[in-house]
């Protein structure tokens, strides 16, 4: 295998990531852009002038019966990634998906049987994988002993903007934007087995939007381990991105700094900023290429994306029945 043609369905103008998954791709020898698909004809022309001579199209069905394109990036509303992703393994291609894999653990068990039946690889863009403050916690990780906690937060008071990410028939809720990456990152540092996840809300402030105000997922981990994770639009005081707390230690980081807390001979506590490791983005496509060329392990395996899923739907679902709800997937 010499080449594999690579394309997206999405070139939408917001963050312009039809345009960054093609390059990102492109870094890797082999991987050649070969056919877009979006339903704004003006922004397929744009696509033409990035990528000259890439196919354009404005219906998958058509992109998959007329491109010979292998892999596709899936860069759509959250409520479509499951069934855009099926329908293209279905028909034999490869897929990557945005963040997040899906809206349900019951729309990620479907594409992970899709992707087995047929023998394609279906991924999820968790490029934020190898962030500059993850790769940096995990450096220092060890100083801190055993993590047992995980607290993180993304939140500001202001309403939504006025598209579909406000609304939770479409993106899933409040908690699946950002909450993707900060509860991947969790599954990082917590390495144990999910025992149950709860979730709590606020529903009362921005009544035109579906979103709940503000979502926090709590997941009780084996080994008296506890994560949580809050997404917010009505917190009016911030808090820290990230606080680990470990039995010899914490370590409190956000996205460009991360100070490690010990006691010192003396039982003083000591804060250390330490230095933040560069950020290895590119790894998630130079790994899915590696994958397919050379058989390495693929490290954003559906499983471990479902995972993540798992958090953010059952949160959901707790918050609206009251009571937690036992873990599926370990």
């Amino acid at each position: 295998m010499k080449q594999i043609k690579v394309g997206t369905i999405g070139y939408g103008g917001a963050f312009n990531m039809g345009k960054h998954h093609l390059n990102d791709m492109m870094k890797n020898k082999g991987f050649v852009p070969a056919a877009v698909c979006d339903l704004d004809a003006k922004r397929l022309e744009t696509a033409q002038t990035d990528f000259p001579g890439i196919q354009t199209y404005t219906d998958v069905d058509e992109m998959l019966r007329k491109s010979d394109v292998e892999l596709l990036a899936i860069i759509l509303p959250h409520n479509v990634h499951a069934k855009v992703a099926i329908q293209c393994m279905n028909a034999g291609r490869h897929v990557v998906v945005e963040k997040p894999f899906a809206i349900t653990v019951k729309e990620c068990d479907a594409m992970i049987a899709a992707g087995k039946k047929h023998k394609v690889v279906c991924s999820t863009f968790h490029n934020r994988h190898w962030d500059s403050n993850i790769l940096t916690i995990k450096k220092h990780l060890h100083k801190i002993g055993r993590p047992f906690r995980w607290e993180s937060y993304a939140g500001h008071y202001g309403e939504p903007g006025t598209w579909w990410r406000s609304y939770k028939d479409i993106s899933g809720g409040v908690i699946y934007d950002w909450g993707a990456h900060f509860c991947e990152w969790m599954l990082q540092v917590m390495d144990y087995e999910m025992l149950e996840i709860n979730g709590y809300q606020v529903k009362e402030v921005w009544k035109k939007f579906t979103n709940e105000d503000e979502l926090e997922a709590v997941v009780r981990f084996k080994g008296n381990a506890v994560g949580s994770h809050v997404a917010s639009t009505v917190s009016i005081t911030g808090k820290d991105q990230i606080r680990i707390v470990g039995t010899k230690g914490a370590i409190v980081a956000s996205h460009g700094s991360c100070d490690v807390y010990l006691k010192d001979k003396d039982n003083h506590t000591v804060k250390t900023s330490v230095k933040m490791e560069p950020a290895q983005n590119s790894e998630y496509y130079k790994n899915v290429h590696d994958h397919l060329f050379h058989g390495k392990k693929l490290v954003i395996t559906p499983e471990w994306a479902r995972r993540v899923i798992q958090i953010l739907d059952y949160a959901g679902q707790s918050s609206e029945k009251g009571t937690g709800i036992k873990a599926k997937y370990k």
